[in-house]
């Protein structure tokens, strides 16, 4: 139920727990009166729980809306003043790298439930037009919607609100677009995605120092951006590269989190530090910025990523390190 984002209104009193089955459709509901029984039931055998109420409810069915790929995504942007704020949004966290291949999307998509699971209502825009990776992370493949042609409804999933442009197009299909049909696309989804009450939107960047960057930063009123790397040199000299971009656009940095720090053989325990050691820590101490935390090397987050279900869903020593970034952000005032 919580991987279908069924649950509403949790709450905990003492030893009393409370909470809102929400079913797709009332026809459903009406067949889902032992699964609510069965779900008071499992939540009595936890410790320090002496009652359970759970009620069972369901949206009205409404009219099937007018599909979304009527809308023209991408063409040049309109004109604005300055930067804007997305409506309903009260921050924006861009997650950068300043190359490919350091686990951006993977780190953007579970830090995205990680906070979900914290409470906070995330939304998740995949911003890397050109090779778009949530879709496939998050585990949805529908196409949205829009009521009225203009707007578009975003997805939902793991308790997080999402919209990429892969959901727009055939999975196979590239995108072969100029820089003004780049910029264009990112104001769409930005300003006709309906996201509603959101208290920090993620939005996954591509890779470098290009277009989108250039627009997100000068075009939005971004809280502040983190940066992911690896502890490779290689990868410290292009992540140099995009601290470098976001101090030139006058974009806060909020810290460094080092991807692929460490890998722990599965079998007998060894510790193997593949791409180097330290280096986003010493990055960050050098530039005087924090370090939000340092992932390893782990087999469970590719396959829990191709999936389609992030690894951050789960209780696994992987989801407790994303959790406590989470948790470092949130007592930060970052999200």
């Amino acid at each position: 139920m919580i991987s279908r984002d069924m649950i509403r209104a949790l709450t905990v009193e003492g030893e009393a727990v409370r909470f809102v089955i929400e079913a797709p459709s009332p026809e459903i509901a009406q067949h889902m009166e032992p699964l609510r029984r069965a779900a008071e039931a499992a939540v009595m055998t936890m410790d320090g729980v002496a009652s359970v109420r759970a009620i069972l409810t369901a949206h009205e069915a409404k009219p099937a809306p007018k599909p979304a790929p009527s809308l023209k995504i991408g063409g040049h942007p309109k004109p604005q003043q300055g930067p804007m704020k997305v409506a309903g949004v009260d921050r924006i966290l861009a997650v950068g790298s300043g190359k490919g291949g350091v686990g951006k999307s993977t780190v953007s998509s579970n830090l995205a439930v990680a906070l979900a699971k914290q409470g906070r209502k995330v939304g998740l825009l995949d911003a890397d037009i050109y090779g778009p990776s949530q879709p496939r992370m998050m585990g949805v493949n529908k196409r949205p919607a829009s009521p009225d042609g203009k707007t578009i409804l975003p997805l939902h999933a793991h308790g997080v609100t999402i919209m990429s442009l892969g959901f727009m197009l055939e999975e196979d299909k590239p995108v072969v677009w100029r820089g003004p049909m780049l910029m264009g696309a990112l104001q769409q989804m930005l300003t006709q995605v309906q996201w509603g009450d959101l208290d920090v939107l993620i939005v996954d960047l591509p890779p470098g120092t290009g277009d989108v960057q250039l627009t997100l930063c000068q075009k939005t009123e971004l809280t502040g951006a983190i940066v992911v790397s690896t502890p490779q040199d290689v990868a410290l000299l292009d992540a140099r590269k995009a601290l470098g971009m976001f101090d030139q656009l006058k974009t806060p940095v909020l810290g460094l989190i080092e991807n692929m720090s460490v890998f722990h053989c599965p079998n007998c325990g060894h510790e193997a530090h593949i791409f180097g050691q330290g280096g986003v820590a010493a990055e960050a101490k050098k530039l005087n910025m924090p370090l939000l935390g340092a992932l390893p090397i782990d087999l469970e987050t590719r396959l829990a990523g191709d999936g389609g279900t992030p690894i951050a869903t789960g209780d696994s020593d992987m989801a407790k390190a994303y959790a406590r970034i989470a948790e470092g952000l949130i007592k930060g005032g970052m999200a």
